[in-house]
């Protein structure tokens, strides 16, 4: 096992992709020379030239549609779009061609398009480059969608991704790209639809996802010496979505606290506490509670912005409340 960064766990599946099959070819803005905006595709230009990695104008709708050409013409393309505010410019060709475009076609057309974009607030990047919109993306049946958190699982669910025959949004988040973390060596692989529980506990399960799992596994460090076990339990992919993984701990706790990054109404956290009331009903000994960003614009303030998306503190006190 080695101790790395996520940001270089990504170049790392995306470097042993592109060698691995010559068919793999990626697409995005200033991911060559410059190395991309956060440096997560740094040296793969150099490595792999630029028939293999490719500097696109700034248009994702362009982006994304050449993507989507080449992938239904037998290639398997890696498409970045820079922020994930940015899909907005995309919706048709994702939204109504790469994930209808296999039943419209009776399954003779295969969109196999891994789209890679970034989410998340906490540089003061102001309301155009700091929202997480993959709960959109949950509402378009032909997607699979992953949100990793660590390092293992961002390689071990991107080279998974790369070789679906599905198109998968893959989000990653812009302040978790330093986070470090083991990952072993060689080949390997995390199958979609398997959730990780990255920490037990006996009293409050909290199901949170991408840097959310950060803070609620301090913010259950900080409960411990309180008296109060906290399960953290990370989905990891949200279609598929283990339900199963997240029931268990449900039942064992009969408390839930879901942390999502995404904005509070119509949120992942109101899916998976919709999904919780219908399976765990008897189970739940208290109400279930949500903590996500409020619902208004991602301010440029930093004070504002630490305001309105999640903390440690904001995971504290729901955990508290759900404990009650």
């Amino acid at each position: 096992m080695r101790t790395i960064t996520c940001r270089q766990a990504v170049n790392e599946a995306l470097r042993e992709e592109l060698a691995r099959d010559s068919r793999i070819v990626m697409i995005g803005e200033d991911i060559g020379p410059y190395g991309g905006n956060f440096k997560v595709t740094e040296g793969l230009w150099r490595e792999f030239g630029d028939a293999r990695v490719l500097d696109t104008p700034i248009s994702e709708n362009g982006i994304c549609g050449v993507g989507l050409g080449l992938a239904i013409t037998g290639m398997r393309p890696i498409v970045e779009v820079m922020f994930s505010d940015f899909t907005a410019n995309a919706m048709d060709q994702l939204v109504n061609q790469a994930a209808k475009i296999r039943y419209m076609s009776g399954g003779q057309v295969t969109p196999t398009m891994v789209v890679r974009t970034v989410i998340g607030g906490g540089r003061s990047s102001a309301a155009q480059h700091s929202q997480s919109l993959h709960a959109w993306f949950m509402h378009v049946p032909g997607f699979k969608i992953a949100i990793p958190s660590t390092p293992y699982d961002l390689k071990g669910l991107l080279k998974a991704a790369v070789r679906m025959d599905d198109p998968v949004m893959f989000f990653e988040h812009k302040m978790a790209y330093n986070m470090q973390g083991e990952v072993p060596d060689g080949e390997w692989l995390i199958d979609f639809g398997k959730a990780d529980v990255k920490r037990a506990g006996d009293d409050v399960t909290v199901v949170a996802t991408s840097l959310m799992v950060y803070r609620a596994l301090a913010a259950a460090e900080k409960l411990e010496s309180e008296g109060i076990s906290v399960e953290v339990v990370d989905p990891r992919t949200l279609i598929p979505l283990d339900m199963d993984t997240i029931a268990a701990s449900v039942r064992k706790t009969g408390r839930v606290v879901i942390v999502d990054e995404g904005h509070v109404t119509c949120g992942v956290g109101a899916e998976i506490a919709a999904r919780i009331a219908y399976d765990c009903f008897d189970y739940l000994d208290a109400p279930i509670e949500r903590v996500g960003t409020l619902d208004v614009p991602i301010p440029f303030s930093p004070p504002m912005e630490n305001y309105v998306v999640p903390s440690e503190d904001d995971i504290v006190f729901a955990v508290k409340k759900a404990a009650r």
